[in-house]
């Protein structure tokens, strides 16, 4: 068999293959979350978010908003040497960094609980 032969084989086998695997995840909802900022960010997005005091009466004020705060977990960046992340504990403390959509720094405290997660506090850089 030649090698021209060989390779349309191979590129007959490829395509099939290709597209029963776009077959199958076509219809999932599949997320590829390898990095640790990454799946922080997305465990707080997918749990009951809660507000504490602190932080309803600072979103009250005019120069913040929810918006902000769901951009922040959405594209942020979590500084784990600021968060207490220490295994077997049942809540743990993440501080994410962010801006606001009048790109105002921000700095977002949450309690990040195994059924919810809290926003305890909002910082102004």
């Amino acid at each position: 068999m030649k090698f021209v032969q060989r390779f349309a084989y191979y590129l007959v086998g490829l395509v099939i293959g290709c597209f029963f695997v776009a077959l199958v995840y076509s219809g999932k909802d599949t997320r590829c979350n390898y990095f640790p900022n990454a799946r922080v960010l997305n465990d707080i997005r997918n749990k009951p978010f809660e507000y504490s005091e602190t932080a309803s009466k600072i979103l009250a004020e005019t120069w913040i908003d929810t918006t902000d705060i769901k951009n922040t977990l959405e594209f942020g960046d979590v500084n784990f040497d600021k968060s207490d992340t220490d295994f077997g504990k049942k809540s743990k403390i993440y501080v994410i960094e962010g801006k606001t959509t009048k790109d105002v720094e921000i700095i977002l405290t949450i309690q990040n609980e195994e059924h919810k997660a809290t926003l305890m506090n909002i910082i102004k850089k």
